[in-house]
């Protein structure tokens, strides 16, 4: 069975997702950047090893970056996974890991990469919002997409509710994702993009619905 890392900064929802899935797949540690993280303790709650590393200890990215690379190898994960983990890995951090690393990000990428994604999202005025899981890549929020889910964006919708609405597919598409690497069933082909199952006739998601 593949092994996997998490990585997490705060509570860890997708992280948890993850654990509730039950997948094909050995979850070795949970590490966080913050001994204070909430997911951190439900990650022992659960049986899961988990580690602290501190960024504001180091002087640097780097510094950090390779102690935070060493601690992962302890574990000897075949995936390295993202779950809110809210720090800007470096391109030295990113090779060590190629190929292996994988995040999820609240947005229909390649729209809105980085941070405030569902306030730009309403501010442009999208019909269609949603989330991606994707290799992670030394160039932020552009790796090969795995997989994606889309939703209405609703006029009701404020920035929470249209981000609530998202994390409930997050929890969806991430333990997905991973299910299908574990299982050898996705992988990146030669131009780089990303190789995985899919079903014929998939239906569209039109926002507003089409008259009946």
């Amino acid at each position: 069975m593949k092994r996997c890392v998490i990585l997490i900064s705060g509570r860890g929802s997708n992280m948890q997702a993850l654990l509730r899935a039950q997948l094909p797949l050995e979850v070795a540690a949970v590490v966080s950047n913050d001994a204070r993280a909430p997911g951190l303790a439900i990650a022992r709650a659960a049986g899961v090893p988990t580690a602290a590393i501190d960024h504001r200890a180091f002087a640097g990215r780097e510094a950090f970056d390779a102690r935070l690379a060493d601690e992962i190898e302890r574990f000897a994960p075949d995936l390295v996974v993202l779950a809110g983990f809210m720090r800007i890995l470096g391109q030295a951090f990113v090779q060590r890991f190629a190929g292996k690393l994988i995040n999820i990000h609240p947005s229909l990428l390649p729209a809105f990469p980085g941070l405030h994604t569902h306030r730009r999202a309403l501010e442009a005025g999208v019909r269609v919002h949603g989330c991606t899981v994707h290799f992670v890549t030394a160039e932020v929020d552009h790796g090969p997409i795995i997989i994606q889910a889309a939703i209405a964006v609703l006029p009701q919708d404020d920035e929470a509710s249209l981000a609530a609405r998202v994390l409930e597919q997050e929890h969806r598409i991430y333990p997905q994702a991973l299910a299908w690497l574990a299982r050898g069933q996705v992988r990146l082909n030669a131009h780089g993009r990303v190789d995985f199952p899919h079903p014929r006739n998939a239906p569209a998601l039109i926002a507003p619905a089409l008259d009946a």
